[in-house]
């Protein structure tokens, strides 16, 4: 198998593979036909480079088509890629380097100063320049469905994120949930929100579009809610996927409307309350038809295309993939889920093992449809993001003032959930709003600004075990 040419190469030519909608204002529609030539002769710079066949490629670029024939270059010679967020800093981009030890990075030239900052080994490819496709193209390899394929990052409780491995197979595995959940057809736009870096964007913004024949729309810029609804008319979006925070946000600040060519709306990464969904639906005559998977995973369950959605439930699991809860925990059968990973970079196989345990508690009803509670564990879930409260916790304790930091959950209207900070503070520090300020500033700057701590409290100390471990739970529970 090999994406880039069974996909890719194989799609006739003139057909539409990309909408580009450039910072500057700029707009451009690309062919499958452009996109296989130049995803070739940059993957013939690569190979010139010395990237080999199993070697990592990093990316450090926005939405934009570089991002994307970077992605395609690496699937079509066996490179490995890890894609990268734009929000990282030096610190989250150094561990990574250490972790993946890539081969190349291909950097958006306004992200230059941090990849320097973190010290990168292997060759640094800056975008945009015309001279990464003036290579001979480079012929697609035979790729065996474990060969490795991409990396992508999770947050840890107890440590710092593990790089997940996944393997040639989890590309072809997303034609199940780009088929029953995503809800793409042939010839439509889809528009799937989520910012380069993510297990959501790696799976949802091209290659399960271009699995179903449709193209893929890229919108290089902020969140905007107005132009959010206005760019969806505009440019006549089929198939949406946005965060929850995205809908919850435009529904409160923007009051969605109808837009004649949208068909399907779908959201995972957290819950969305049924106030939400009533604004959607009332203004669109659409459901917003919720998901859910980890990075490990990929896309597991959902309110299938077809079928009416259920409020608050992330739907049942996708056809032929077998999940069951055992003592309030969801857990699955890897064989049975077509884009499992391989495992964590370093470590054993985790496909062979029977049961994969989620850490996330659920609820189902008498029709098997699954109600997320919350994690088993204490990775907080924000705006669809995952953040692991050690990284935030780390970033803190580095400021001066600060002896110890523990970082929990706080529900918030809006993102879900946001990250509270409790800070116990050394000596010959004062408890100040301008301290509390400073803090979220020097998170900001530290690590990537989505984790920075929206809350910040001050305590004489922190609840511990007799052992010595923080009682995060005790922290959620009484607020203190």
């Amino acid at each position: 198998m090999n994406f880039a040419r069974d996909i890719v190469d194989a799609a006739p030519p003139e057909r539409l593979a990309l909408v580009e909608l450039a910072r500057d204002g700029g707009r451009r529609e690309w062919t499958f036909g452009e996109v296989a030539d130049r995803s070739a002769r940059l993957a013939g710079t690569l190979r010139a480079r010395g990237v080999e066949p199993g070697q990592t490629v990093m990316t450090l670029v926005g939405n934009r088509p570089e991002w994307v024939l970077a992605m395609v270059a690496c699937f079509r010679i066996g490179a490995v890629v890890l894609p990268c967020n734009e929000q990282l800093r030096a610190k989250d981009l150094a561990l990574r380097l250490e972790i993946c030890r890539p081969a190349a990075v291909v950097c958006d030239e306004r992200n230059r100063a941090e990849l320097e900052a973190a010290r990168p080994e292997g060759a640094v490819l800056l975008v945009p320049d015309e001279e990464l496709f003036a290579a001979e193209p480079e012929a697609a390899q035979h790729l065996d469905p474990r060969d490795p394929c991409l990396i992508t990052f999770t947050s840890g409780t107890a440590g710092e994120p593990k790089a997940v491995l996944h393997a040639q197979r989890y590309l072809e595995g997303q034609r199940l949930q780009a088929s029953r959940w995503l809800g793409a057809r042939p010839g439509d736009l889809v528009w799937c929100t989520a910012a380069s870096g993510w297990s959501k964007s790696a799976r949802n913004v091209f290659i399960a579009p271009w699995l179903q024949g449709a193209a893929a729309l890229l919108h290089d810029d902020r969140f905007d809610p107005a132009e959010r609804l206005e760019l969806l008319e505009r440019e006549r979006v089929d198939v949406l996927c946005m965060a929850p925070t995205e809908y919850r946000v435009i529904a409160k600040r923007a009051e969605p409307r109808a837009v004649p060519a949208l068909r399907e709306l779908v959201a995972a990464g957290e819950a969305l309350n049924p106030e939400v969904l009533r604004v959607w639906k009332d203004a669109t005559r659409l459901e917003v038809r919720d998901g859910y998977g980890q990075t490990e995973t990929g896309q597991m369950t959902g309110n299938l295309t077809g079928e009416p959605a259920r409020p608050g439930s992330m739907g049942r699991p996708l056809p032929g993939v077998k999940l069951w809860v055992d003592e309030g925990e969801l857990v699955a059968d890897p064989a049975t889920v077509p884009t499992f990973f391989r495992g964590y970079l370093g470590e054993p196989d985790a496909d062979a093992d029977p049961v994969w345990r989620t850490g996330d508690r659920v609820t189902v009803d008498e029709d098997g449809y699954l109600y997320f509670e919350g994690r088993s564990d204490d990775v907080i879930i924000s705006a669809g993001y995952r953040i692991g409260p050690f990284e935030v916790e780390s970033a803190l304790v580095t400021h001066p003032a600060v002896a110890e930091a523990a970082v929990v959950a706080a529900p918030d209207e809006e993102r879900g959930s946001v990250v509270r900070a409790v800070v116990v503070l050394r000596e010959g520090h004062e408890v100040s709003q301008g301290l509390a300020r400073e803090l979220q500033d020097h998170v900001k700057a530290c690590t990537a600004p989505y984790k920075y701590p929206r809350i910040v409290e001050f305590a004489e100390a922190l609840p511990k075990t007799t052992s010595g471990k923080v009682r995060r739970a005790l922290l959620r529970e009484k607020g203190v």
